[in-house]
């Protein structure tokens, strides 16, 4: 388990980013890691791109320049491939994690643009990357009980990375005491999160093997 994280979240407004980034931040403080959450740029509530960082382990500045994230979680397929490919956030060492579950800008439903061939895309960022891990969180989040949870499917599968300074049961504690009149649908989007990821990567190892 490493000691410093630095996380790159994206997504529409709408999709609790914000919140994963918020209980990431308060459970380092609780284990008494330092923690650093970036300020919100985008537009939270209008369906905007909305986008932070959150940096783990006793970094100082909220800032995360070019190549700088060592995971990226993305709450959209699209936004995924905009944070590594047009604003830079990844490295050959970073791990992505996206939703493919699209949601088409208003440009493309006013046929002002297209949206991009996805599995075309997603091979393109493959290469670029240490891994690229895809789950369909939507699809997840309504078996959990509820569209809402979709940013709980994220958060487990960030959490089954094992990449995070401090163990999986330690979110789920935030979990439960930041909406305890929905932490049975939260916890089991968790989980559903965690479970996929942990498959995905059981089958890489399988195959690698």
């Amino acid at each position: 388990m490493p000691e410093r994280l630095r996380i790159y979240i994206i997504g529409v407004g709408g999709q609790g980013t914000l919140t994963v980034a918020r209980l990431l931040g308060e459970t380092a403080l609780r284990r008494g890691l330092e923690a650093v959450v970036s300020e919100v740029h985008g537009m939270a509530q209008r369906g905007g791109i909305v986008e932070t960082a959150v940096l783990l382990g006793g970094y100082k500045g909220p800032v995360l320049g070019r190549g700088g994230a060592e995971v990226i979680l993305a709450f959209e397929p699209l936004e995924a491939l905009r944070a590594v490919l047009a604003f830079g956030k990844a490295s050959p060492r970073s791990w992505v994690l996206t939703n493919t579950h699209p949601i088409r800008p208003i440009t493309v439903s006013l046929k002002l643009g297209e949206y991009p061939d996805l599995e075309r895309a997603l091979a393109e960022l493959e290469g670029r990357v240490a891994r690229l891990i895809k789950l369909d969180a939507t699809a997840l989040a309504e078996e959990a009980g509820s569209p809402l949870s979709l940013n709980m499917v994220m958060l487990g599968a960030l959490a089954a990375t094992e990449l995070l300074p401090f163990p999986a049961e330690a979110l789920e504690e935030g979990i439960r005491a930041f909406a305890p009149g929905w932490a049975a649908v939260n916890l089991r989007a968790f989980q559903l999160g965690r479970e996929a990821v942990a498959r995905a990567l059981a089958e890489t190892r399988t195959t690698a093997g």
